[in-house]
């Protein structure tokens, strides 16, 4: 069981950059798959992308790839998603969850693999 909180939202004009941070506390943060979610205005929650234990290996949404880019430090315990190229359908709240994972490049897009979840960051993108 790992905790998670989100920082790094805020509001940023089309075609810039913002970067997410998730900061995780709580035992064998090695162990876990990671992942970003979203839900925006009227949408259900969608995957963003996904991160294996060792940060080696990543998945990103197709909405986002190019884009996006996860990553994790496990000495710092954290997670990342730097995302470029902002689009105003980007606009959403960004939620970071961990997984349980048994293999390192395991990278799941299921909300159901998850069991932790943070409490979501506000991101907003102006046209």
């Amino acid at each position: 069981q790992v905790q998670l909180v989100e920082s790094g939202g805020g509001l940023v004009q089309a075609g810039g950059s913002l970067g997410l941070s998730c900061a995780a506390s709580g035992r064998n943060f090695n162990d876990y798959v990671m992942a970003w979610f979203r839900q925006g205005p009227g949408k259900e929650r969608e995957f963003v992308a996904g991160v294996s234990r060792s940060g080696f290996a990543t998945l990103h949404a197709d909405p986002v790839k190019g884009r996006f880019t996860i990553s994790r430090d496990n000495g710092k315990k954290m997670v990342f998603l730097q995302m470029n190229s902002l689009k105003p359908e980007d606009t959403a709240v960004y939620v970071c969850a961990a997984g349980p994972s048994f293999i390192d490049s395991s990278v799941s897009r299921n909300a159901e693999h998850y069991v932790d979840w943070g409490q979501g960051t506000q991101v907003t993108v102006s046209s």
